[in-house]
């Protein structure tokens, strides 16, 4: 909870623009206060964990320092305050200095800060000025976006140029698909789609490289051309993962890729028609399995089908001949 608490708040901070949030720079650092005691009993003597840089030292600082206190209270023995270091090597923290009460930490008024008056007109004005946040965020898309999942939301709003990322592609993708006289009625799902590339293939090629997602080598518009054309079924899923690759490294366009590799989807019956039977032919034991009621059978035709079309067969169509060959 104290981890999810400061991620929570590391995120804010950083969605608002006032922190970059580097830990390991000390931009971004927390102090952990643990205490431990038995269940109706009074409130325990606290130790001060200070200077945690990061999220999984301070998860195993607080661990470790709850079983330390409670090890230390059942052998017989007593907290004392104070303020401790977590050695991340060793997994343990350990005793920095011991304060005893209040006036050990040397607190006193400052004679130079005059009072504050904090009005109400400015806490509205300072309301008013602040940009959309990260919760009210998550549920404008939850309405908009139905179909994307709690945790897809979260990843979604990690960051505000995250969200820009995901909402540009998705009005460039809507816009396209707007324009096509194939693919009424497609844009519900436009939301899912764009989200399972922005949290799928573009944040992976963006941590192998220890990038932002201002810093992608694809910008939104290309993401959601290539998104296109697997729904318009100019190129199959598992083909544009490939066609995204070199999109990345090349920073061409997903058509210029396409016609110049020769990725286009095949999806003319007759071409199919004659790759099933040859697939067929050549595997006379795979379709008496899936007669016999063995499914795996036919996921293994279609694998073949696939390879013989070097992954270019439309999976729909080609699942869809293989079962009328196979009924006949």
């Amino acid at each position: 909870e104290a981890v999810a608490y400061a991620k929570a708040l590391h995120s804010l901070l950083r969605w608002i623009g006032i922190c970059d949030g580097n830990m390991q720079e000390g931009s971004f650092r927390c102090d952990a206060n643990v205490s431990v005691r038995r269940p109706g009993a009074a409130l325990g003597t606290r130790c001060e964990i200070k200077n945690l840089n990061s999220f999984r030292f301070m998860e195993r600082a607080i661990e470790f320092e709850v079983r330390r206190q409670v090890e230390l209270i059942e052998d017989g023995g007593k907290v004392v305050q104070e303020t401790r270091l977590f050695d991340p090597d060793k997994g343990e923290t350990r005793s920095m200095r011991s304060k005893e009460d209040a006036q050990d930490y040397r607190y006193f008024p400052d004679p130079d800060l005059l009072p504050l008056e904090v009005s109400e007109q400015w806490k509205r004005d300072v309301e008013n000025d602040m940009p959309e946040l990260p919760a009210q965020a998550r549920n404008r898309l939850r309405k908009q976006w139905p179909s994307l999942s709690q945790n897809e939301l979260v990843l979604l709003t990690m960051s505000r140029e995250v969200l820009a990322y995901f909402e540009e592609a998705v009005n460039h993708l809507v816009s396209l698909i707007r324009a096509s006289d194939r693919l009424h009625g497609v844009s519900p799902g436009v939301g899912k789609a764009v989200s399972n590339w922005v949290n799928g293939e573009l944040m992976a090629m963006l941590h192998e490289k220890n990038w932002t997602i201002d810093q992608s080598l694809v910008p939104p518009d290309r993401l959601a051309r290539l998104i296109y054309r697997t729904l318009d079924q100019t190129v199959s899923n598992r083909l544009a993962k490939d066609i995204f690759a070199v999109m990345w490294n090349t920073n061409a366009d997903v058509d210029i890729v396409v016609e110049e590799r020769g990725l286009r989807q095949i999806s003319d019956s007759s071409a199919l028609e004659s790759v099933v039977r040859e697939v067929l032919a050549s595997n006379p034991k795979l379709a008496e399995d899936y007669r016999a009621g063995k499914e795996k059978a036919f996921n293994a035709l279609v694998g073949q089908v696939m390879k013989a079309t070097q992954g270019k067969g439309n999976p729909q169509e080609v699942s869809r001949i293989l079962r009328e060959r196979l009924a006949s």
